[in-house]
């Protein structure tokens, strides 16, 4: 088999398209390259959204554990507390048995026991207390300058908050959620080690990279190959939240960021 014809059959194999049986010897480098990007679908997925809605929902939290109300800062500081205070993995184990107990009781409740919907709410979780964090820290920080000219101006409630308080906090905010981001698309190799099954063998790229070291006895191709595709990742999330970060501050001037200069320490 060519490798166009391997990418042909195994491109979308983890997506429930294409070749349904995997390759049982004689692995190829293509074959390598082209099932761990399968795989790297399932990984963005998980990362794409549990950011996007974990964005949401921390911001929440974060207006929450900044409130004088105590019926809205407690659960938001416990929550928060919870999910920062013990291990991802942990997460996923307690969440499997979670949904496992939930299906018992009622098939409605049969999606979330699949590593698609049941690992994306833990991780969903996970990064929404991280960020949550991260974003009432840069509430907090906000210049007392900022809020009094809102307030001199008769700013007040969900105008201050949109127009003055939440920019400032996101441009405050930005780089360390940047980071954020990248540690929670690393962590979805995590899934693989939770108990959500992969459903017919249409695991994420650590499933496959697990698979070729199995079978070859050889854990230095598969890891490396995927290693370059989160290296490779990690580039495109940096370079989409710089475009944001240079959106939030588009109004300070340009020469005022330091540049970008790569300088070798040839000997340490």
């Amino acid at each position: 088999m060519s490798c166009i014809e391997t990418i042909q059959a195994y491109a979308f194999r983890s997506l429930g398209y294409g070749e349904r049986l995997l390759p049982r010897s004689d692995f190829t480098l293509c074959e390598h390259f082209t099932l761990i990007g399968s795989g790297m679908i399932w990984n963005v997925y998980y990362g794409v959204l549990a950011v996007m809605s974990g964005f949401l929902f921390a911001n929440l939290l974060a207006v929450a554990k900044n409130s004088d109300n105590r019926l809205a800062r407690k659960p938001a500081e416990w929550f928060i507390f919870l999910f920062r205070g013990s291990p991802l993995f942990i997460q996923f184990f307690f969440g499997y048995f979670l949904f496992l107990s939930l299906k018992g009781v009622s098939p409605v409740f049969n999606p979330l026991s699949s590593a698609a919907l049941g690992a994306l709410i833990v991780l969903f979780l996970n990064t929404s207390a991280y960020s949550a964090e991260i974003f009432y820290g840069a509430l907090r920080s906000i210049p007392k300058g900022d809020v009094e000219a809102a307030d001199a101006y008769g700013f007040t409630g969900w105008y201050r908050y949109r127009r003055i308080m939440f920019p400032t906090m996101m441009r405050l905010a930005w780089p360390a959620y940047t980071n954020e981001a990248i540690f929670l698309f690393h962590a979805t190799t995590l899934v693989f080690f939770s108990g959500f099954p992969a459903w017919r063998q249409q695991g994420d790229a650590l499933y496959y990279a697990n698979y070729f070291a199995d079978k070859t006895y050889n854990p230095f191709v598969p890891y490396p190959i995927l290693a370059l595709y989160f290296i490779l990742l990690t580039l495109v999330i940096i370079w989409g939240f710089g475009i944001v970060n240079r959106r939030l501050n588009r109004h300070l001037p340009q020469n005022a960021a330091p540049k970008l200069r790569i300088r070798p320490n040839l000997i340490r």
